[in-house]
């Protein structure tokens, strides 16, 4: 009931989703994501600070946080604000990169309820898009760490299909099925938008990271073919993402192209959920821009501000160019 009547009232009563991003570094250097070009800047959201807006997320009811990033692992003290946020009975997913899982293991599953790791590809090609040496590997090493210590913890993988690994597709999945992931999704890359520190895309780099039309022909065909070869992984939500789902990837990088239409979304990420970046600007989600700051203002009084209602009253998600462009799209 609660999304239909923040929906109709653009008032927040209910915020059942929250992503925290704790601090603003990142221990690896991928070619789709900017994060780790802010690592100088070393801001993190302190435990003192999130404990003023504890009661906030208590009243907005607010059920699960994912610890996104950066590396959420990199934070000073990390599990004092998951102390801070279980207190009040959130649920915890940690979005790790997985390079220091392995060393945090018994902490990830004494505060967390879940983790979801980034997996680019088979070994080389994941080490290669990380620039890290070992990454795959290191990664591997966590997620065995974890389910040795707790065999039924979850521990998804989410993996970003770019003109760097799509040709990798089938030994993604085989991949994360040896290292014991219990589910992976894909999405498309963006290329579109600030998220994760993107300042300027200019064309070059636009190139590296989306797929040519001739590419998004040869995955669809992937893809297709996959339907067949690994039907017991999509009936059993090994992948997460139906074939349909799946082939809305190709569709949006021919729409980048001016090919195609980019696939309609069904989100109401604006009135169910909301981000915090490390510098403590609050945003209705990753793509759009931030209505408050929790340095400033109490995080309730942020998200019901004029400022915000106003946001989601004009907000049309089938028109909104940010929105048809999204790679990332939530409903509750």
């Amino acid at each position: 009931m609660f999304p239909f009547i923040n929906r109709i009232s653009h008032r927040l009563h209910k915020l059942p989703v929250l992503v925290l991003m704790p601090h603003s570094r990142c221990n690896c250097r991928c070619v789709m994501c900017d994060i780790w070009k802010a690592n100088s800047e070393k801001r993190e959201i302190s435990a003192g600070e999130l404990a003023k807006h504890i009661s906030s997320f208590q009243k907005l009811g607010v059920k699960q946080v994912a610890l996104s990033g950066g590396e959420a692992l990199m934070h000073s003290n990390l599990w004092a604000l998951c102390t801070q946020l279980k207190s009040i009975g959130i649920k915890i997913s940690l979005l790790s990169t997985g390079l220091t899982l392995k060393a945090h293991a018994r902490d990830v599953i004494a505060h967390c309820d879940d983790a979801i790791v980034s997996i680019d590809g088979s070994l080389e090609i994941h080490n290669s898009i990380r620039n890290i040496p070992s990454a795959f590997e290191k990664l591997a090493e966590g997620v065995g760490e974890i389910k040795r210590l707790n065999p039924s913890f979850s521990v998804t993988g989410r993996c970003v299909l770019q003109k760097q690994n799509f040709r990798d597709f089938i030994k993604i999945i085989q991949s994360a099925k040896e290292i014991g992931l219990n589910q992976i999704s894909f999405l498309a890359a963006d290329v579109s938008s600030s998220a994760f520190n993107h300042v300027d895309l200019s064309g070059v780099q636009k190139e590296e990271i989306a797929l040519s039309l001739v590419e998004a022909d040869e995955l669809e065909s992937t893809l297709k073919k996959s339907f067949i070869d690994l039907k017991k992984e999509y009936s059993r939500k090994f992948i997460a993402e139906s074939p349909a789902k799946m082939l809305s990837l190709v569709q949006h990088y021919r729409a980048l192209r001016g090919q195609e239409k980019f696939p309609s979304k069904k989100c109401n990420a604006p009135w169910v959920s909301a981000v915090i970046e490390p510098t403590g600007d609050v945003l209705p989600c990753f793509f759009h821009k931030s209505y408050g700051n929790i340095y400033k203002e109490n995080f309730l009084n942020i998200i019901n501000s004029e400022k915000a209602i106003t946001f989601r009253k004009g907000l049309d998600i089938k028109r909104n160019p940010t929105c048809q462009r999204c790679v990332c799209s939530l409903y509750v």
